[in-house]
């Protein structure tokens, strides 16, 4: 059950002083994660009501008879629950100096909002996400180690000779899988879990969101969410969309953030250098992850039957990219580029002087040269169902 961020999360301490913050969504492997790398820790889960309210009297005497005297570690789990994790986690890390603190939450709204000021200088984050390609094999037995081929593969333009590309695995229909189902943990032992997917949504997605008083109208949130999955790779039209659900604009542009900062979905914006014809503000959406997306529009059908094959292709690339860019700290940025002409391509990558163009289409097609006509100094990849791992 290897993660990619196990070896960043088990030397933390050798390397800092500061609070381990780890943060993804619900049912990602945050708690899996830090107890398999510190079993002996004290584990504190504030979605526990006695937990909750001695973190909430923010008073270290009753903190000392919550932690063991002996503990070296706490995991303090879900901390966005708490009403100010910020001074919380603070209290401890200032007056318990030998405790190495580890916590984890679901929404970085939250947590950013409320323990920003408090733990200035005091924390590291750390992302996790639903499980990569590479994960996904691993856990599924099928490959033994961890890789980020689909990453390299665009950056390096990594070529595979013959007897690589003899998989021992259907990559096709594990592709499709994929696609269809989606990443996350539950699902490598429960392949298929619709019903999983389904309550996800419908209760684990809201449950944060609805206990932290982020939104007001549970309603509009999930419409809202609904409207966003059958839009994966296209523009955000904020006006339209408060227009399709008769809301303010402010309102919709606000939950699409506590969206994005709870880890359902993220915006890519655009490349531009500021010329005449280029799109320059409009952002697209995408998911984190294709299941939670299919859910949502209550589709699970086959993938050679759907009109939307290759957005969900896109979706996935997109993703995987982001997700091994994050673990393997390589810190490009991601944007689209467009013309208002039309012409288009669907992932640019930037970082110092490495830029790269990415066409993702599940089929191989004739490659748009527009964007390398424009900027010849970029390298442009062709990612497809053949050639992504």
């Amino acid at each position: 059950m290897k993660r990619h961020l196990d070896s960043k999360i088990s030397r933390h301490f050798r390397k800092y002083k500061q609070v381990l913050i780890l943060l993804g969504s619900r049912q990602v492997g945050k708690t899996t994660l830090v107890k398999k790398i510190f079993p002996q820790a004290d584990y504190f889960l504030v979605d526990n009501e006695p937990i909750k309210k001695i973190l909430e009297t923010y008073d270290i005497e009753a903190y000392k008879t919550l932690i063991n005297e002996n503990s070296e570690e706490i995991i303090i789990d879900e901390i966005h629950l708490l009403n100010n994790p910020g001074r919380a986690v603070k209290i401890i890390y200032d007056q318990l100096e030998n405790i190495r603190i580890i916590i984890t939450g679901s929404s970085l709204f939250h947590i950013k909002n409320k323990t920003g000021e408090s733990l200035a200088g005091r924390k590291i984050d750390y992302n996790i996400y639903p499980l990569t390609f590479s994960e996904y094999l691993n856990q599924k037995g099928i490959e033994p180690d961890l890789n980020f081929n689909i990453f390299e593969k665009v950056i390096n333009d990594k070529k595979y000779s013959p007897k690589d590309r003899l998989y021992k695995f259907d990559i096709k229909n594990i592709l499709h899988n994929v696609l269809i189902y989606g990443q996350y943990p539950h699902l490598i032992k429960n392949s298929n879990d619709e019903k999983y997917l389904l309550n996800f949504i419908d209760s684990l997605i809201f449950k944060d969101i609805l206990e932290l008083n982020l939104i007001e109208d549970k309603k509009l949130a999930r419409d809202l969410l609904k409207l966003l999955a059958w839009q994966i790779g296209n523009l955000i039209n904020y006006s339209e969309l408060a227009n399709s659900l008769k809301a303010d604009q402010r309102t919709i542009k606000r939950y699409v953030e506590i969206f994005e900062q709870s880890f359902i979905l993220f915006r890519l914006y655009p490349y531009s250098k500021n010329k005449r014809d280029e799109i320059s503000k409009a952002a697209k959406i995408f998911f984190y992850d294709t299941g939670v997306r299919n859910a949502l529009i209550g589709d699970f059908s086959e993938l050679d039957s759907r009109a939307d094959k290759g957005a969900l292709f896109e979706n996935f690339i997109i993703s995987e990219l982001i997700k091994q860019a994050s673990y393997s700290e390589k810190n490009f940025k991601f944007y689209y580029w467009r013309t208002k002409q039309g012409s288009e391509i669907d992932l640019v990558l930037e970082k110092g002087k490495e830029f790269v163009g990415v066409e993702i289409k599940y089929k191989r097609k004739a490659v748009n040269r527009a964007f390398k006509n424009r900027y010849p100094e970029a390298k442009i990849r062709l990612v497809t169902a053949d050639n992504f791992y």
